[in-house]
C-alpha cells in the first residue's frame, strides 16, 4: 500500500451536461476512484463545473426575471451551487461503488473557496463564456452593469468572464484533515469559487477559474505525490489530426515545455492540463503528472499508459 496522495482532475465528459447523465457519468468516475483506492492511495478529486454553472446561472437569473422580489444570483453563488449537487452525485457514487467492492472508506465533498488576484491581467480580457443566448437590448444591459458581452456565430450576445489565475485554497487545512484521517474528499470542484481577500472578508468575484489550475495548486498545496488529470483521451499527441500525429508517453519538463512553446496545445482545452502538470512537478520533489481518460485511470497511475510528465 503505497499511501500517497492523488489529486485526480475530472473534465466535463467524467460528469455530463444534464442530470441524467450526471448520474451515469459519476458511476463510470465512481469506478477509476474505487481503482485508484485499492492501489493503495489516498484520493482527493477535484472536478470541471462548466455545464452546471451554467445551466445555474441561466436558471436564477431567469428565475429573477420573473420574480422581481428576488436578486439575481452572482456567478459565486452559482459555482457554491454547483459544486454542492456535482459533489453529492460524485460522493454518493463513490460510496456505492467502494461498498460493492467491500471497502468502507468515508467521501466527503467540502465546499471550497480560491482566492484570486483583483488585479489579475484576465480581467482585461474576459474568455470565459457563460449562460444563455441575449439579445441585443439585453446585451447592452448588461453592458450597462460593468459586465462584457461577445456576439457569437448565428446572431446574439452571451456572457463572458475573466479566468484569473488560483492563488490559494481557503479550506486547504480541513481537506488535509479530512485525507490525513483517511476520507476521500471532493475539493475545489470548477476551480474553487472565486473570492478576493478584503481585510479579514472574503467577497465572490464573477469569474470562473481554470479547472486544471486550480486542480495543480491543491495539489501542490496539499504536497501530493500525483496529479492524475482525467480526460476525453488516452494519451495526448502532437499534429492533433494532422497525418504526422504522434502520441505522448513520457516526457520531462522540459520537453513538455517545448511542446507548449510550438503552440501543440489549445487553449482552454490542454494547454492549461500542460501548465498545472508542469508547475505542480517544479514546486516539489519525486512528482509526477499523468493525462490519461476514465477507462485508463489505474494502468495510467501505474504508468502502463497515458501521458506522463516526470
Amino acid at each position: 500500500m503505497s499511501e500517497k496522495i492523488v489529486v485526480v482532475a475530472l473534465g466535463h465528459r467524467a460528469l455530463g451536461t444534464t442530470l441524467p447523465e450526471q448520474k451515469i457519468a459519476t458511476k463510470n468516475a465512481a469506478g477509476a476512484i474505487a481503482d485508484l483506492v485499492e492501489e493503495g492511495a489516498r484520493v482527493v478529486i477535484s472536478h470541471s463545473n462548466g455545464p452546471q454553472v451554467g445551466m445555474i446561472h441561466t436558471a436564477m437569473n431567469e428565475f429573477g426575471k420573473a420574480h422581481p422580489d428576488y436578486t439575481f444570483a452572482p456567478m459565486s453563488v452559482c459555482s457554491a451551487m454547483s459544486q454542492g449537487y456535482i459533489g453529492y452525485d460524485l460522493q454518493n457514487a463513490i460510496r456505492t461503488e467502494l461498498i460493492s467492492r467491500g471497502i468502507y472508506k468515508p467521501v466527503c465533498t467540502v465546499l471550497t473557496q480560491t482566492v484570486i488576484d483583483p488585479y489579475d491581467d484576465a480581467f482585461a480580457e474576459p474568455e470565459k463564456i457563460i449562460g444563455r443566448v441575449l439579445s441585443e437590448t439585453e446585451a447592452e444591459a448588461e453592458e450597462e452593469k460593468g459586465n462584457f458581452v461577445t456576439r457569437i456565430a448565428g446572431g446574439g450576445y452571451r456572457r463572458i468572464l475573466a479566468a484569473p489565475k488560483p492563488q490559494h485554497i481557503v479550506e486547504l487545512e480541513t481537506i488535509r484533515t479530512l485525507v490525513d484521517a483517511g476520507q476521500i474528499v471532493i475539493a475545489a470542484g470548477g476551480g474553487g469559487i472565486p473570492v478576493m481577500e478584503q481585510g479579514i472578508n472574503l467577497h465572490g468575484a464573477s469569474a470562473i477559474i481554470e479547472k486544471d489550475l486550480a486542480s495543480g495548486l491543491l495539489a501542490e498545496e496539499l504536497n501530493a505525490d500525483t496529479l492524475l488529470i482525467l480526460t476525453s483521451v488516452e494519451k495526448v499527441s502532437l499534429n492533433l489530426g494532422k497525418d504526422d500525429e504522434e502520441f505522448l508517453d513520457v516526457l520531462n519538463v522540459e520537453e513538455a515545455e517545448k511542446h507548449m512553446n510550438e503552440d501543440q496545445f489549445a487553449p482552454g482545452s490542454m494547454l492549461p492540463k500542460f501548465e498545472a502538470g508542469i508547475s505542480f512537478i517544479r514546486k516539489g520533489e519525486g512528482r509526477r503528472a499523468i493525462i490519461t481518460d476514465i477507462p485508463h485511470a489505474r494502468d495510467g497511475y501505474r504508468e502502463k499508459t497515458g501521458t506522463i510528465i516526470k
